[in-house]
């Protein structure tokens, strides 16, 4: 059956600018990330993009390790941008990234010019692009030089294979010196893609919202839901197919009973708010307008239909904001074995 998009999906949505740039994103953006491999019906995939559209959801965020296997993830969505979103592309934002180990031998991951260059080609190939709207590196590489990572960068970036040049998982140092780099190539840094959310602030403390604020560079912060966390999903438990159970991206031993007060107490908040707990997360982290979009992931449309709710109510109060922290604090480090604070 042919898809049509709601007529009414703009108005639905709130737009940001991002930087100082022209670009406005969705407050909302969808990623494709563990639930678009090969272990997801494509029915499925369909109906969650499909649905995020529908709600003025425009940005899709990939990365060509995304899947399982790495590239499934991108090879999907190419087929749904044939088939659903066909006559679309211009209204769609569409973003990779390139950083994490995608194939065998020493050109597989990291930084360099070789590794960055063939990952954009090989993501374009699999979603049949020209170009996508933002490139980013996924995460700072200690032994390639920063000008190197930077200048392939700015050659995918001329060469018309992206129209905006991003960072993801930076630290405050990194991002400005990748940004004077940059910067002296006459290329803009559009964009920076950290983790972020209540149990996560290293934003906070490595001061990377105030460095991103006087560079004028955008932000998308993912995993605003901490893998699930602040949803209802873990308030009875660890669910069968859920994060935790499969070990993908939550470690299931930060589910304990001590976390789950915590998650019920926030719960509580989000209701006084007539907000779910993810609305409420999500809108805690787009507080204020200092990060630009909240980066969702999504197994099924319903969710993606209660995170695009969020942006009915965006303010807090202050009593609000000191009663989260009351309940959530920077519990990162025992969150995720892999850390943010790169570089």
């Amino acid at each position: 059956m042919t898809y049509h998009p709601a007529e009414d999906r703009y108005s639905k949505m709130v737009y940001r600018r991002c930087g100082k740039s022209g670009l406005k994103l969705p407050a909302v953006s969808l990623g494709l990330w563990h639930n678009f491999g090969h272990d997801t019906p494509h029915q499925v995939k369909r109906a969650i993009c499909q649905t995020a559209f529908d709600h003025g959801i425009t940005h899709f965020d990939l990365a060509n390790n995304y899947g399982p296997p790495p590239g499934s993830a991108e090879e999907a969505f190419g087929e749904i941008l044939r088939t659903d979103f066909a006559g679309f592309r211009d209204q769609l934002i569409i973003s990779s990234k390139a950083g994490y180990e995608m194939w065998n031998g020493p050109y597989g991951e990291w930084g360099s010019r070789k590794y960055l260059i063939a990952s954009c080609d090989q993501s374009l190939k699999r979603m049949g692009l020209e170009y996508v709207d933002i490139f980013y590196s996924h995460r700072f590489d200690p032994d390639t030089p920063l000008e190197e990572t930077m200048g392939a960068l700015e050659h995918i970036w001329r060469s018309g294979r992206a129209l905006y040049i991003g960072i993801s998982s930076y630290n405050s140092q990194r991002s400005r010196e990748a940004a004077a780099i940059l910067r002296d190539m006459g290329v803009p840094l559009l964009i920076h893609q950290p983790s972020y959310n209540m149990l996560n602030r290293w934003v906070e403390r490595d001061g990377l919202t105030d460095t991103l604020d006087e560079l004028g560079v955008g932000s998308i912060a993912f995993t605003p839901l901490a893998q699930g966390l602040l949803t209802k999903k873990y308030l009875g438990g660890i669910p069968e197919g859920s994060r935790a159970a499969q070990e993908k991206s939550l470690n299931s031993n930060v589910i304990t009973p001590e976390m789950i007060a915590k998650i019920k107490a926030l719960d509580e908040i989000a209701q006084s708010r007539g907000q779910s707990l993810a609305q409420m997360a999500i809108a805690w982290v787009l507080r204020g307008g200092r990060i630009t979009t909240a980066l969702i992931g999504a197994s099924k449309p319903s969710q993606v239909i209660d995170c695009a709710g969020a942006v009915s109510n965006l303010d807090f109060t202050e009593a609000e904001l000191a009663e989260i922290d009351r309940h959530a604090q920077d519990e990162a480090i025992n969150l995720w074995a892999r850390s943010s604070e790169m570089g």
